[in-house]
């Protein structure tokens, strides 16, 4: 099945990259990808996933070939794209997929939107990654300084640490091509909106199926944390991966896109039921 690009241009508001991958009129996934990253984030998962499944992985503001605006990369700004995307596309409700910001973003959208969600896969999340004072020195140290060009030493050991074990060389290069189109005021917005905007007591609010995926090795989300989103999301279910770190969609690709599928097969089932 081939994956295309496209550009949409949301009206008032962005114009977005996204690529589209399985039959138009499968069951709708929407994936929103990590702080710097892009769609490509998710095409190691895309060749393994069944026709029957619409994906759309987007490019959300300010992240690869999409808008850079000057202002809007709070939670509830990408969260707002995401409704607003899924008008433009006719598409009524959509399991959301998020990985790291893309979690909380796609967190953010079923609260603000819960009509528009069918359920949540949250992939290296927590409630807030606001709490940990290691991210925040992080933030504070290493973010704010950076200016235009990013160097791409630091690009790469920014994806780097996102991974347990290592991936193809080629991979990993497309990931930080894609780092380096972050123009640096975007790196310091973006960080800030996720790590500045804590909404994790209405967590609660979330109401639809949902699937949190977890690296053992995950250097910025710990065991405490998945155990506390599960006590947030009262409809949640946990799934580990014993050998992966944060970025555990890249370095298990074929597991990621089996979890995902039989996930969206679980919702689908559901909804034609109810």
């Amino acid at each position: 099945m081939k994956t295309t690009l496209h550009e949409i241009q949301l009206p008032g508001r962005v114009q977005l990259e996204f690529a589209e991958h399985g039959d138009r009129t499968g069951t709708p996934v929407i994936a929103l990808h990590g702080v710097t990253d892009s769609w490509l984030s998710f095409e190691p998962v895309l060749s393994h996933l069944p026709a029957d499944l619409r994906v759309l992985a987007l490019t959300q503001r300010g992240h690869g070939g999409s808008e850079k605006p000057a202002a809007g990369y709070r939670p509830a700004d990408f969260a707002a794209d995401v409704a607003a995307f899924l008008d433009v596309m006719e598409i009524e409700r959509a399991v959301l997929v998020g990985h790291s910001m893309g979690s909380i973003n796609a967190m953010r959208c079923a609260i603000d939107h819960p009509s528009r969600v069918a359920g949540l896969v949250l992939a290296g999340t927590m409630p807030w990654f606001g709490r940990p004072p290691e991210l925040l020195e992080f933030h504070r140290e290493q973010i704010v300084p950076l200016t235009d060009p990013v160097p791409e030493a630091f690009a790469r050991d920014f994806q780097r640490s996102t991974l347990a074990r290592p991936i193809a060389a080629s991979m990993l290069d497309g990931f930080v091509a894609e780092s380096l189109k972050v123009p640096a005021r975007v790196w310091r917005d973006a960080f800030a909106g996720f790590i500045g905007h804590d909404f994790s007591l209405r967590l609660r609010e979330i109401d639809v199926p949902t699937l949190i995926v977890w690296g053992r090795h995950d250097a910025f989300c710990s065991a405490a944390d998945q155990q506390a989103m599960l006590r947030s999301i009262g409809s949640a279910q946990l799934v580990e991966y014993a050998d992966a770190g944060h970025a555990m969609h890249w370095e298990e690709p074929r597991r990621f896109a089996r979890d995902l599928s039989r996930f969206v097969h679980s919702v689908a089932a559901v909804a034609a039921t109810a």
